[in-house]
């Protein structure tokens, strides 16, 4: 283990393969399906999730953030492994409860050094911040230097993911029926984003023709040093992820491809898809 141990939670979408290798610990936070309480990524998969949430009759899916003893599970885990610092990478502060967990955490351990970053972000906008803070803490960077760097580029995190359904925001209570039946008469495909830590609708375009060309345009237009792609069981991400490699431009071979998690998956529904960018430093 390097000096430095970096943790998340898993509103973060690194699959476990991903995490694993860059010796990331990832926190479950919570999904009930009514009376049923998974963990995520433990009690139950990304893929058993999404097959979950579009079963027929299936009850809208609430979700809750990790409790504080599963944060001093992690970070005590990573001192007996021989680490000397944490630095924890959450999801965002006004998007969940879950950074507050962590920090109640690190309470509970007053002597050890234990660094908390709040993303501003949600799913790869966070996945890419931990990616980012594991290769500087294999380069022997300090949690210190690791946190202060995260906390100036986690502002220029952007991310972008087109809705191909509005049913999930009504579930979610985002938008009313009514708002809902008015946007799929008019075949609106809404682009959501993150802004100041807040979801925030990026453009409204309508078909999915113009949906996929305004996103193309959004993202064509920045530079990055990390770009993952996200859907929630979409069925044309392999093609998107393409089409974005060469509009941005930005090495396919580089590009990961993530599918969104049980954290995120509610709020956007199946179908969903786009991209997160951590621009150039």
């Amino acid at each position: 283990m390097t000096r430095v141990a970096i943790v998340t939670d898993s509103a973060s979408d690194l699959n476990q393969a991903d995490a694993q290798a860059a010796g990331i610990t990832v926190v479950p936070l919570l999904v009930s399906f009514g009376d049923r309480e998974y963990r995520a990524g433990v009690d139950i998969s990304t893929d058993q999730f999404w097959t979950e949430l579009t079963k027929p009759g299936a009850p809208f899916p609430k979700t809750a953030a990790a409790a504080p003893g599963s944060f001093r599970d992690a970070f005590e885990a990573a001192f007996a492994a021989g680490a000397e610092e944490v630095v924890y990478v959450g999801v965002g502060s006004k998007l969940s409860a879950t950074l507050q967990s962590a920090q109640v955490a690190r309470d509970m351990l007053p002597d050890r050094s234990i660094h908390i970053v709040d993303s501003t972000s949600a799913s790869m906008g966070v996945g890419l911040l931990a990616l980012e803070a594991a290769e500087r803490a294999a380069q022997g960077a300090s949690a210190a230097d690791i946190a202060a760097e995260l906390d100036k580029r986690c502002h220029g995190v952007r991310l972008y993911v087109v809705l191909e359904t509005l049913e999930y925001l009504k579930r979610g209570g985002r938008i009313s029926g009514a708002q809902a039946a008015i946007g799929s008469v008019l075949s609106v495909k809404p682009i959501i984003t993150i802004e100041d830590g807040v979801v925030e609708t990026a453009d409204k375009p309508r078909t999915r023709g113009k949906a996929r060309a305004r996103l193309l345009e959004l993202l064509g237009a920045l530079n990055g040093d990390r770009v993952a792609v996200l859907h929630g069981r979409a069925d044309d991400v392999e093609a998107f992820a393409e089409e974005l490699a060469q509009t941005m431009p930005f090495p396919r071979s580089r590009m990961t491809i993530n599918l969104i998690g049980s954290s995120v998956g509610p709020h956007v529904g199946p179908g969903a898809y786009g991209a997160v960018v951590l621009p150039s430093a």
